[in-house]
């Protein structure tokens, strides 16, 4: 077993959920301490790092992300290696992006790259969609912008290291959005005397369906959850709350279909005398692929000989990364796990070894056709 493997299951047996990644961040801070990174930045947007090395003339400066963190999921799968936490795996390929980065760290610290700059990053908090944001906005992230930033995710259901591509959106944004109606409890006997905002949440879901017939290109308006008063059957209930997950995989219909979704709110509130709270979860903005950076991704693909294919429509779930590719030339795609992969986030999802080696002969590749582009 190389070193890559035997790193990669070490990280699935101690899995750390967002927010709580730091043992993880030791472990690759370990790992990276012989590569030798020309610079280190460490705690970065709160557990992350970023490891830099730098090519012998001036030249664009490339960054490849992973993610650190796993789900709060338990395991039911049964490798040698399996989780050692309760109710905590890497069961989304976390813990095999990570190794494949850090196989990249091992390639540039033999060859570093002709000119320009490398970063490796290692994201946190990815699951909740808050990890990109606060890396983004930590002050240190100026020393490390990217000329371009490329990620890939292992996607089961497709055959094992066919690469999977998108011109464009390659995956949508979503959020999660909780509208809290507030009105006052009465006796159900004479709900009159009271404000129940049921009628409300009733009329704003039976609505979701003409908001989005409204805004052209895909969207979707998800009912997660519902929540109204308590069991008390002598009591209108005075409190109520609708959750919803937002999905579009256009950036400007996702807003276009928050807003509208806040404005019916709004309405319907304002009808009933209810007081309207409205909280945004887990926002994840649309993962949009730049062409130039595609173009040098299909070279590398190209010169490597794998299998190529490009998806029809963008996938319907989102990545964190997509909030990369709203702020500079970025390029997402995906690699093949298997058809007979369980799909991630299940129970006995775990992540193909022999994907290690191609993720980091793709990104290595990407590296030199840049370099060669940029002489």
């Amino acid at each position: 077993m190389n070193s890559l493997t035997q790193l990669r299951h070490t990280l699935h047996q101690h899995p750390e959920i967002a927010g709580e990644e730091r043992q993880t961040a030791q472990r690759i801070l370990d790992f990276f301490k012989p590569l030798k990174p020309d610079e280190t930045i460490e705690e970065l947007g709160g557990t992350g790092l970023a490891f830099i090395f730098k090519g012998k003339k001036p030249g664009k400066r490339l960054l490849f992300r992973c993610e650190l963190d796993a789900l709060p999921i338990q395991e039911k799968g049964n490798p040698s290696y399996q989780s050692t936490v309760s109710g905590k795996a890497h069961l989304c390929g976390h813990d095999g992006h990570m190794a494949i980065i850090c196989g990249l760290g091992e390639k540039l610290s033999q060859n570093r790259p002709e000119s320009g700059e490398v970063v490796l990053l290692f994201q946190p908090t990815e699951e909740t969609g808050e990890g990109a944001k606060r890396v983004l906005e930590d002050p240190r992230f100026e020393e490390i912008r990217p000329d371009f930033a490329f990620a890939l995710h292992n996607l089961p259901g497709f055959p094992l290291h066919q690469i999977i591509t998108r011109k464009g959106t390659f995956a949508a944004g979503s959020t999660g959005m909780t509208i809290h109606f507030s009105g006052k409890t009465s006796h159900a006997a004479h709900p009159e005397d009271g404000r129940n905002p049921s009628e409300a949440i009733s009329k704003l879901i039976l609505t979701l369906p003409e908001i989005r017939k409204n805004i052209s290109g895909f969207c979707l308006a998800t009912v997660i959850h519902i929540q109204i008063g308590s069991l008390a059957f002598g009591t209108s209930a005075g409190q109520g709350s609708v959750s919803l997950t937002l999905r579009a995989f256009d950036q400007g219909n996702l807003e276009l279909l928050i807003q509208k979704v806040e404005e019916k709110a709004q309405e319907l509130a304002a009808a009933d005398k209810l007081e309207l709270e409205i909280e945004f979860l887990e926002s994840f903005a649309v993962s949009k692929n730049d062409p130039h950076a595609a173009n040098l991704a299909e070279l590398a693909f190209e010169d490597l000989g794998l299998d190529v294919i490009e998806n029809a429509e963008p996938f319907r779930w989102s990545e964190d990364f997509g909030l990369f590719s709203q702020s500079c030339p970025s390029y997402l795609f995906g690699l093949g796990a298997g058809e007979n992969c369980p799909q991630l986030h299940e129970p006995t999802y775990d992540f193909p070894d022999e994907l290690i080696e191609t993720g980091v002969r793709v990104f290595e590749r990407i590296i030199k056709k840049e370099t060669l582009q940029g002489n």
